[in-house]
């Protein structure tokens, strides 16, 4: 489903992502974890077409980033990008005339009273919460159930209840044969969510092992993460090459 080959990407001097190789199978839930800096949010935006890069990158197929993907990937921004002057209501309306979606208005109610939206479907972008644009912010990316859907930090500002309901969604989604990418920092977020496991540090893939081959070894994902990032990292760790 999603390929991604050798991508570096550079700001100036630094060196965000580092010859970073990955794949993700349809219908899987991948987790891509790593310290604040390591280059996960760099990735997301790479493969969703919001930035230049070394390397190739493609999604069922498509070029990442061209009108064609677009239709197949979806994003959830780790913050909101929210309009002032749009409802809660319109938000959902506009981001299905810009998917061209049909009878989406059941899907779209659906979602806004799973996280608690429905009495605010009337309040503007600019009057929310930040915890309420999150969730108004899944909601959008939510809505269009695309092939591929890209979630960064989704649960940074959400309560316990919009933590569940987006723990159920994901499940839901997963069954629907859809690919999943989240990002993360916080690892007792993705308990029990994942299939596989991507770690980044400083910009380069430092682990990618699936949960069984993590079970296999005795391993825990807790246990692994601080052994590559912050204990006796291996010099050279494996990169996964795409077929």
């Amino acid at each position: 489903m999603l390929d991604v080959s050798h991508l570096t990407k550079r700001y100036g001097r630094q060196l965000a992502c580092d010859d970073v190789s990955f794949h993700l199978d349809e219908g899987s839930v991948t987790v891509l974890l790593g310290p604040n800096g390591a280059g996960k949010s760099t990735v997301m935006k790479a493969v969703v077409g919001f930035l230049r890069y070394e390397g190739r990158i493609t999604a069922a197929g498509l070029e990442a980033g061209s009108a064609e993907a677009r239709r197949v990937v979806g994003y959830v921004p780790e913050l909101p990008a929210l309009y002032p002057n749009l409802t809660v209501s319109e938000h959902m309306d506009f981001l299905a005339r810009a998917y061209k979606l049909k009878d989406y208005q059941e899907r779209s109610r659906s979602l806004l009273e799973r996280f608690e939206l429905w009495e605010a479907r009337r309040k503007f972008g600019d009057e929310l919460s930040k915890g309420m644009q999150q969730k108004l912010n899944l909601c959008l990316g939510l809505l269009p159930r695309p092939r591929l859907l890209l979630l960064d930090e989704p649960m940074i500002g959400l309560d316990p209840h919009a933590i569940k309901e987006l723990k159920a969604v994901l499940e839901e989604l997963r069954a629907e044969g859809r690919t999943l990418l989240v990002s993360t920092h916080i690892l007792d977020s993705v308990e029990l969510l994942w299939d596989r496991t991507i770690i980044l540090q400083k910009g380069r893939v430092r682990a990618a092992v699936s949960r069984a081959e993590l079970e296999e070894r005795g391993e825990s994902l807790e246990a692994l993460f601080f052994s590559v990032t912050e204990g006796l990292e291996p010099a050279e760790a494996p990169r996964e090459e795409t077929p």
